[in-house]
């Protein structure tokens, strides 16, 4: 670093550089400094693919998620889903597509709420995953992650289903039954029909 600064000195003090000395070099000075210092050789590094990480049109995954034997059955039944309640892990996601005013009303225990007006711009491959978390207030599933989604009736999250499908996330499933199924077996709720 002194030597550079050295240069900087000369050059100016030379008038070789009619600018700031604290600020510019001459070309003449830099000549005589890169001469004295040796270039290493360069490793050439694997190439680098460029990634758009803002983008208006959105990436799409160039290798499908494949389904797992979880999701061959794209229903779950109530029998199914009670004990992923009662001890809940990360490796499956129990998403409910209800709007926020519907899920003040009561969900399904361990449940998150993702409303299904913003699941398909919230899973796409170009919405930001910390700007998902400050939204929703956890993690954006992974396409690999395991996800079951439910709403009121069963038809809003076989919607959200499709929709994730679009997005790349291969293993989802449908609680058909849903709200009105779950309120029934655990409460005791009979549906108003």
């Amino acid at each position: 670093m002194s030597a550079i600064r050295t240069a900087i000195r000369r050059a100016a003090i030379s008038g070789e550089c009619a600018c700031n000395p604290a600020r510019a070099v001459s070309v003449a000075s830099v000549a005589r400094f890169s001469s004295l210092v040796r270039a290493a050789p360069v490793a050439r590094a694997a190439p680098v693919f460029p990634v758009r990480a803002f983008s208006s049109t959105p990436l799409r995954l160039s290798q499908k998620v494949q389904r797992d034997a979880w999701a061959a059955n794209p229903i779950i039944t109530y029998a199914e889903l009670k004990p992923i309640t009662q001890q809940p892990t990360d490796d499956i996601l129990l998403i409910d597509v209800r709007e926020p005013d519907e899920v003040a009303l009561g969900s399904i225990p361990s449940a998150v709420n993702l409303p299904l007006s913003r699941l398909d711009e919230a899973l796409a491959p170009n919405f930001h995953p910390g700007e998902f978390q400050k939204e929703f207030a956890f993690p954006k599933p992974l396409p690999a992650q395991k996800i079951i989604f439910f709403c009121r009736s069963g038809k809003r999250s076989a919607t959200a289903c499709e929709l994730a499908g679009k997005d790349g996330y291969a293993n989802v499933r449908n609680y058909v039954g849903s709200m009105l199924e779950w309120n029934e077996l655990e409460h005791g709720i009979k549906p108003d029909n």
